[in-house]
């Protein structure tokens, strides 16, 4: 188990990645507005009209934290559970009084088909197998169900993508020094931006985990990518 204040690695082993957000989870929110210029909620709110959701929805929100994103959803009227291996990122959002699940992606806790839909907000990236997160995804979405995964992804401007991996680089960890209780984190957060797949790949992944009908649409010139995907 890493020690609190640690940082994962990019094996991500589970219990690493678990406990250190544990030790991120009571600045989290406000850390990931500061460090994203405030588009974080501008993200949260393209992800729920993405989703297409409806009152009385059953909804699964992976990778949930604190339940911020949670509550966007629920704002469709839809029935949301918010599910995070974290449980330290989970108690911080106890306050918010949303159904609230530990689960590891890898091996979800609920039933076959249990869901409408499902969105995992910047939390793929951080599971050991994501494709093997991708299908556990598809088993508990019905048939017709809806997916979508806003995840960090490849500017798609040349002279946008340096300037915005010399930030991850260089100036978000500083950033985090000054607002997380644990600015290693971040230099494992962009680390791991930098590894994962750009846009296209992702989406043959998606395919590759049972996913149909995959689309996705850049937001912040890139930074971000939502991918939308049906369960066949």
């Amino acid at each position: 188990m890493a020690a609190h204040g640690s940082r994962a690695q990019l094996d991500k082993k589970p219990q690493d990645v678990a406990s250190m957000f544990d030790g991120v989870a009571k600045r989290y929110d406000v850390t990931n507005t500061v460090l994203s210029f405030g588009q974080d909620r501008g993200w949260r709110r393209a992800t729920r009209a993405a989703l297409d959701l409806r009152p009385g929805e059953t909804v699964l929100d992976l990778a949930a934290g604190t339940g911020v994103s949670t509550v966007e959803l629920g704002r469709s009227g839809a029935w949301c559970v918010a599910a995070d291996f974290s449980k330290g990122m989970l108690a911080a959002g106890s306050s918010r009084k949303l159904p609230m699940v530990a689960g590891d992606a890898m091996a979800l806790p609920f039933a076959d088909d249990a869901f409408d839909a499902a969105t995992i907000s910047f939390g793929l990236r951080n599971v050991a197998d994501h494709e093997a997160g991708l299908r556990e995804l598809r088993r508990v979405v019905r048939p017709g169900g809806r997916l979508v995964v806003c995840e960090f992804s490849t500017p798609v401007f040349p002279a946008f993508r340096t300037l915005y991996m010399e930030y991850l680089m260089k100036a978000l960890p500083a950033v985090a020094r000054a607002v997380s209780s644990n600015p290693d984190a971040y230099v494992y957060l962009a680390e791991s931006i930098r590894a994962w797949p750009d846009q296209a790949e992702l989406a043959r992944r998606l395919e590759r985990a049972g996913w149909t009908d995959v689309t996705w649409r850049n937001l912040t010139g890139g930074i971000v990518t939502l991918h939308r995907a049906t369960a066949p």
